[in-house]
């Protein structure tokens, strides 16, 4: 029987102009090794009291640890959904949108990323690399990223 706890994860969509920060994930990753995606990780608790915006605080520091970056601190909901493990353990996945603030992006932490790029919305979705989940998430990013002020320019 799967067990029926959920892992949560929290990854964001992050932007910069008109690209879109990408990830290839590292080979030592347990779950889907060297492929393409968002960067982000679990969700943990925090050392200290304090619960408020938790997934929000957990994703700005898994992003700076992964790739060195800093986002604005605005964070828009962009959507969930639930996958499964390689060894059938239910993640709980939440996709924020996010604006690239300050650092140049670097795999910071070679155990969990082996490569970053900035790439168009039209690259990754034409690359056949991309997975399937990583082009309905990057293209609801798009659709939202424009619709929003201010930053629909940015």
């Amino acid at each position: 029987m799967k067990n029926s706890n959920f892992i949560v994860n929290v990854e964001g969509a992050v932007f910069r102009r008109d690209k879109w920060l990408i990830i290839k994930r590292s080979k030592k990753e347990e779950y889907a090794p060297g492929t393409l995606a968002l960067v982000g990780g679990k969700l943990e608790l925090p050392e200290e009291d304090g619960f408020e915006d938790i997934a929000e605080e957990t994703l700005r520091r898994e992003i700076e640890e992964e790739v060195g970056i800093k986002v604005e601190e605005r964070m828009d909901y962009l959507e969930s959904k639930v996958f499964f493990t390689d060894d059938g353990q239910p993640v709980f996945d939440l996709v924020f949108l996010c604006r690239h603030k300050s650092g140049e992006a670097y795999p910071r932490d070679l155990e969990e990323v082996e490569e970053v790029f900035w790439q168009t919305a039209k690259c990754i979705l034409e690359n056949s690399r991309a997975p399937e989940y990583l082009k309905r998430s990057l293209s609801k990013a798009e659709k939202m990223k424009r619709k929003m002020e201010p930053w629909g320019e940015g």
